[in-house]
């Protein structure tokens, strides 16, 4: 089987995201042959470079969404009038609302306005030029004054309408790009997008010229993200950037052979934004058991009186919360110490950090006598790699209780590290935590330094519950979110998929005669074929049907 994988910023640059996840995907299902598709993200990302890739992977094209040249085109008047007609259809489906607030016909409306730009990129040669064109913003302006557009595309103003135009030509450029001949996608059995949104257009194109089955996977629900990091742009760009997204989410959805979330959280936004409940599976991210296993199974040696919280420091993960409540359990059990492990992310983080080591400082003044007397705080501020912590495996036993204080949390990565090494934990409900951590560990509110205080304390007094719960999470661990869990499923979802799927292409042997059983037999028979037939009515009665045998049975 040879599997089309498309990413967006990600596979098989060195900073990409879900680099890990895609590289040991593609090592673990070696059996099968890998095109890489990939859109980079910036000029530092491709000057990074690529993993190692194995030798699976036969080809790999890329091509920037950070820049484009001006291609060069210039449309004739057929071909100008061609792009207004596509183009402010599209523009029109926008303007008329935002996913969920307009019937299917716009739903429709959008995709044959996208599929339209694409044929006509096909034909031409590339659509830069033209979105870039005076002609574009004149056709959004248009559709934004039309009677029935919503009110933020109507107050839309001459620089809104350049920003929103700007913004639909950067997201309209895999439209451009020679992915789409017979011997590029075309080819692939399968495309795997490893994310929505801009990296599953490609498989979108794909599934339209050449009927290739498309998978898309989430971990992280991209719609989900524009919405939450949206914050700067004036209401009308925001409205329409919003309307588009959201349509090319629903579309994707709906030509997607089927769709994977990396938890029941994701699955849910999937499913608001139109996904069909019968596409849809949740495979767990796959992560490496290995670098825990003697934590783990070893007898727990760790110091009693220790919480450890492990992670980036940044100020979703709240580590004001969890001081402030630490502060509530040095009341109630004294000897106890916090020790926090983790880097800051960028300058936020790092001004986030020194926040929270001041706040450490006042609420934990230094426990010596004399006023200029230098004592030992409870609070330690570490980074993994000391010699007290020189893996995550040793930070995580270096303690009886492991925290999570998150008030924003996709899958909790650190989490399941925690559950590998046999830890006890006490975590904020947010999002897949419940979902992961299960019945293993305790889960309060988050914000809440309180209830975060009491769960702590709680397990703390209680040894023989630690033992318990740290086993229990181990067990969960080992059974969901191991990387051989993750590729076993995707094995089984690429054979589903494509043994629904007829066979597209005729293979030849070097004389350019058809090779026989070149192509796997498949199971995919078109139409209602187990119906009643005149002869099984007349042999076998009205309740009896004689059941056709499936192509792949026959091929046998």
């Amino acid at each position: 089987m040879r599997i089309g994988l498309l990413t967006e910023g990600g596979y098989p640059y060195v900073s990409g995201d879900a680099r890990l996840w895609c590289d040991r995907l593609v090592r673990g299902l070696g059996q099968y042959e890998f095109d890489v598709y990939a859109l980079s993200r910036s000029e530092d990302q491709e000057d990074e470079g690529w993993v190692a890739l194995p030798p699976q992977v036969s080809r790999v094209r890329t091509a920037p969404v950070w820049t484009a040249a001006d291609d060069g085109v210039r449309y004739g008047r057929r071909a100008r009038r061609r792009f207004a007609e596509c183009y402010g259809e599209l523009v029109a489906a926008l303007c008329a609302g935002a996913f969920g607030e307009a019937s299917a016909t716009e739903a429709d409306r959008f995709g044959y306005a996208l599929y339209g730009l694409a044929e006509l990129a096909r034909d031409e040669g590339g659509l830069v030029g033209a979105l870039r064109s005076e002609t574009a913003v004149r056709v959004l302006e248009r559709a934004c004054r039309a009677p029935g557009a919503l009110r933020p595309a109507r107050e839309a103003r001459v620089p809104d309408l350049l920003t929103a135009a700007a913004h639909l030509e950067h997201a309209l450029r895999p439209l451009s790009l020679d992915w789409y001949e017979d011997d590029g996608l075309g080819a692939v059995d399968l495309c795997h997008a490893a994310s929505g949104g801009t990296a599953a257009l490609p498989g979108l194109l794909a599934r339209h010229f050449s009927g290739v089955p498309l998978l898309v996977t989430e971990y992280g629900v991209r719609l989900r993200t524009r919405y939450l990091t949206d914050t700067e742009s004036s209401p009308p760009v925001r409205s329409l950037l919003a309307a588009f997204h959201g349509r090319l989410a629903a579309e994707t959805y709906r030509q997607a052979a089927m769709i994977t979330s990396g938890n029941a959280h994701a699955r849910r936004w999937q499913e608001r934004c139109g996904a069909d409940r019968a596409k849809l599976r949740t495979v767990y991210p796959g992560m490496d058991a290995a670098p825990f296993a003697e934590v783990g199974e070893s007898p727990r040696c760790a110091a009693p009186d220790t919480l450890v919280w492990v992670g980036r420091v940044e100020p979703a993960k709240d580590l004001i919360s969890l001081l402030h409540a630490f502060a509530e359990i040095r009341r109630k059990e004294p000897g106890t110490r916090l020790r926090i492990l983790g880097a800051p992310t960028g300058p936020e983080g790092a001004a986030y950090l020194g926040h929270c080591r001041a706040l450490a400082a006042q609420l934990f003044p230094d426990e010596a006598e004399g006023p200029h007397a230098v004592g030992d705080n409870p609070v330690s501020f570490e980074e993994i790699g000391g010699p007290d912590a020189p893996s995550p495996a040793h930070a995580y036993a270096s303690g009886a209780v492991v925290v999570l204080s998150s008030v924003v949390e996709g899958f909790p990565v650190s989490l399941v590290e925690a559950m590998f090494s046999g830890c006890a934990t006490v975590s904020t409900d947010v999002g897949a935590v419940v979902e992961a951590i299960g019945g293993t560990g305790l889960v309060v509110p988050p914000r809440n330094p309180r209830a975060l205080a009491e769960a702590c304390v709680t397990l703390l007094r209680d040894p023989e519950r630690r033992e318990r719960l740290g086993a229990a999470a181990r067990a969960r661990a080992l059974e969901l979110f191991t990387v051989e869990q993750n590729i076993a499923a995707f094995h089984g979802i690429y054979l589903e998929i494509v043994s629904h799927t007829p066979v597209r292409r005729v293979v030849l042997d070097d004389t350019g005669e058809p090779l026989p059983f070149a192509v796997p037999a498949e199971a995919y028979v078109p139409g209602r074929w187990a119906q009643p037939t005149a002869s099984a009515v007349g042999r076998g009665g009205p309740g009896r049907a004689e059941t056709p045998v499936p192509a792949a049975e026959g091929a046998r």
